[in-house]
């Protein structure tokens, strides 16, 4: 909230915040918790208006985003989404505001991404099209929305019968066929990896900067699916990332360049034979008990 606070735009853009309830078993300590951040966002005034959402009962974080996205994209066409462990630049605002504008009427492009990896290359100073998507500070459109399927089993139903596993698997990089199937019996953990197999079966693409515009800070251990790494920091957050039009179609040298460092963070031989053989019992899982 101080980060954004201190954006272009913020103070001319209406920010709805949405804090989740404590669940059923909440501890005296985590009812603390929830008063404390509920004072805390009351204690400025972060934008130019601020409309305070509240729920009495936990409803879980995939929950929460995709009713507050709906929400909110229904009523205004477009939406801008920053969880809780994200910090931004100054110039977050702008670059997404502008983004969205100028491929609102793009159909390709379904989502605006503002994170990049901290890479040891150069990537262009402005922005690329790509394949996948990056939810840390993002933003779409209502056209591209209604895409979403909240059934983690249909994603993958329709996944595995086009024989494309490694291609949403980012070429083998990243497994999110694994992470689509631990959905199945979790769903309230994660919608994010939902939103990215709607995008993937559409050939949906994001724009994504050369530069990142935001840090997720949760990788200290208090974020709910982050462990504790620095791999995701960059150091230095572009203040600024120019916004012109591309052409609309992968720009297959800076996939490569991700392709390689997400390739650089797989987990040693032992540990993929390990998640190898969690995948083949959860495709038997799958198939014959759901």
């Amino acid at each position: 909230l101080e980060a954004l606070s201190k954006n272009l735009l913020a103070d001319v853009s209406k920010l709805y915040i949405f804090a989740d309830g404590p669940k059923e078993s909440a501890t005296e300590e985590q009812y603390q918790k929830i008063k404390d951040v509920r004072n805390y966002i009351r204690e400025k005034k972060w934008c130019q208006e601020v409309e305070i959402i509240e729920r009495e009962k936990n409803v879980g974080l995939a929950n929460s985003v995709i009713a507050g996205v709906t929400e909110i994209v229904n009523k205004y066409g477009k939406i801008i989404v920053l969880e809780d462990d994200l910090v931004t630049s100054v110039g977050f605002l702008k670059y997404m505001n502008e983004a969205l504008h100028l491929y609102s009427n793009e159909d390709k492009v379904m989502q605006i991404s503002s994170y990049m990896f901290p890479l040891n290359v150069q990537l262009p100073e402005t922005c690329f099209i790509t394949r996948g998507i990056h939810v840390w500070g993002w933003g779409t459109w209502k056209r591209a929305w209604r895409f979403f399927n909240p059934s983690a089993i249909d994603l993958l139903s329709k996944i595995k019968s086009r024989r494309i596993i490694h291609k949403f698997n980012f070429n083998g990089s990243k497994n999110y066929y694994m992470a689509l199937t631990q959905n199945v019996d979790h769903p309230e953990s994660s919608w994010g990896i939902r939103w990215y197999a709607s995008v993937f079966l559409q050939n949906g693409l994001s724009l994504i900067p050369g530069r990142s515009l935001v840090n997720n800070i949760g990788h200290d251990g208090s974020g709910i699916n982050c462990g504790v790494n620095a791999v995701y920091y960059n150091k230095v957050l572009a203040k600024n990332i120019e916004i012109k039009p591309i052409p609309l179609n992968e720009n297959k040298n800076c996939f490569r360049e991700i392709w390689k460092y997400r390739n650089s963070l797989k987990p040693g031989l032992f540990q993929q034979i390990k998640i190898k053989s969690w995948i083949w019992a959860s495709k038997i899982y799958v198939k014959y008990f759901k």
